[in-house]
Formats: C-alpha cells, structure tokens, sequence
C-alpha cells in the first residue's frame, strides 16, 4: 500500500492554520510598485476603473479617454487618467540571531512541542508568504543576525513559496544580533517601494532601532513589525531562584532572586516596549506585540482582520 510523504517543510503551513486563514488577505495601505497587473493601487497613471485626474489632450491620446463634460463646460479638451493597479512585492525581515531561540514554559505549542520565539516566527513567516502568493502577489524573505545572512528576492511562484518554506524550515538561530545594522542592510537590498515585514524580538537598543526603521521609511516601504515575546519576558513570573543565561553569550551565566530585582525588571522592560511602540507609530510604522502563549494563527487572524476592517 502506497502513502503519501509529506514533505518536512510543509509542516509549517499546517491544515487547520491555512482553513482558519483561507479568506484573509493582505492589502497595501499606501502606494506599491510591482511588476505585473494586480489588486494594490501603484504610483503610477494608467489604465483602469478608478479616475485619478485630468490632463491637457494631446495628439497620439486615445479618443475615448477624452472627456466630453469638460469640454462641453470649458470648451477645451482633457483626457481622463486612471490609477494603475499592480501587484504587491512584499518582503519579510526574519530576525535569527540565538536570542530568538529562547522558548519559555507557557509557550503554545505544535504536535506536542513548545514554540520558541524563533518557531513561532517561522509559522508567521510561512504563513504570511503563503497567503501573498495566494493573492497573486510577490513575496521574498531576507534572514538576519548581526548582518544579512540570506535573501531570496520576492517572487510570486508556488515553486518559489516552496523554496521559502525549505529556508524557514532549515534555518537555525545561534548567532549574536546587531538587528539596526542588519535592517539598514537590508534596507538597501530590497528594491522598489512595497511592505516590509519585520519578524523581530527588537531586543536591541530603540533609537537605533529607529533609525533603521526610519531608514525603511526612507526608501518608501510600508513596514510593518511584529514583536515576538514570551510570556517570561512579559510577566517575570519567576519565584524561586534562577540561573539567567545569556543565549547570545556576550555575559556570563547569572544567578539571581528574582523576588529582589521583578519590580525593577517589569518597570524597565514595560518602559522599553512601550517607548519602543509609541516610536513605531511616530515614524509612522505598524506595531504588532506578539506574546508565544498565544496562537499565532489567532494573533495573525487578528491583525489582518484589522487591516482589512481599515483599508480605504
């Protein structure tokens, strides 16, 4: 008897997620430039049923774009322009560095096995490219640490979702993180104005983090950053003793009273994420806190169902 073997990489698009997410999709809110005909409105002037404005006639125009009320009204001849419609390059900032690996008990978990930060942003990572080619869109995925270490350019192919999902399902965290360098690395790397998604724990130092992000803005990306933390880093709800260890291995391990320093920790940690959610929408970017004890398919469902609730 003959089985079907499914493939390991599949895994992170599972059954029940992509049926919870079937209907969802992922409009441009702004401006984007792409490479063929599709549903998100482009920069440019060209053919379609949305008007965008007039202009003077002039010889070589097609007839039929003339405007006859206008000219009955000013006795002189304008040609009706349309805003083109494209479809959308989008691509994901998957953060890889070791601090991501950190997992914590109260993460949900997949067949039986707790999602760290890093699974947790894959699923995310996979489902989002998924949902872009299924609208016919263009999606591509940069990985990071200190610097770029891998970037496939986006494309709208069912053979290259597979090629990203064979990347998510390979990559490993374990690298020290400079995420502000690396995002203005790949600030310059990606081309043309579309989304940029950032998949990101954001520990790192916040007015850099700006700058990167400004420097995204910059190059007239929308962006838009999840925040990926554990119920842990949230909530300190430590009581006993413990041993910290740093995952990126730049200090030693600690032991400390947790009882002593909670208050002091949630009053920094919650000034952190909070000054670092009011600079996001400053800039302005899209801010999304995600916490690993919740599903990611809900959290996503969430977020696009807002985004959807608010497109103009």
């Amino acid at each position: 008897m003959l089985t079907l073997q499914i493939p390991d990489y599949m895994k992170l698009l599972p059954a029940v997620a992509q049926a919870q997410l079937a209907r969802m999709t992922f409009p441009a809110r702004g401006r984007v430039e792409g490479f063929k005909s599709g549903s998100h409105r482009s920069p440019y002037l060209g053919s379609s049923t949305e008007f965008a404005e007039h202009r003077e006639y002039s010889p070589g125009d097609d007839p039929r774009n003339l405007d006859w009320r206008v000219f009955a009204r000013q006795d002189r001849y304008c040609v009706k322009q349309y805003v083109e419609e494209t479809n959308l390059r989008a691509t994901i900032l998957l953060d890889s560095s070791a601090s991501m690996r950190f997992q914590g008990n109260a993460a949900s978990a997949l067949d039986g096995f707790q999602l760290s930060k890093f699974d947790y942003a894959k699923y995310i990572a996979a489902m989002l490219s998924f949902l872009f080619v299924k609208q016919g869109d263009a999606v591509g995925l940069i990985q990071f640490d200190s610097e770029v270490r891998s970037h496939l350019p986006a494309r709208g192919s069912a053979t290259h979702l597979r090629r990203m999902l064979q990347e998510l399902d390979a990559a490993i965290p374990e690298n020290a993180s400079d995420a502000p360098s690396a995002l203005h690395e790949a600030a310059e790397r990606v081309p043309r104005r579309g989304i940029v998604i950032l998949l990101s724990d954001l520990l790192s130092d916040t007015q850099k983090l700006m700058q990167a992000l400004h420097h995204l803005r910059y190059r007239r990306h929308e962006v838009v950053v999840f925040q990926i933390l554990t119920e842990e880093e949230l909530t300190f709800p430590y009581s006993d003793a413990v041993q910290f260890r740093d995952l990126e291995g730049a200090v030693d391990d600690i032991d400390l009273d947790p009882a002593s320093i909670r208050a002091e920790y949630l009053r920094q940690f919650t000034g952190f994420v909070n000054d670092l959610e009011q600079n996001c929408r400053r800039i302005p970017v899209d801010y999304v806190r995600l916490n690993t004890k919740d599903s990611y398919v809900s959290a996503l469902s969430n977020y696009l169902g807002q985004r959807n609730g608010g497109r103009r």
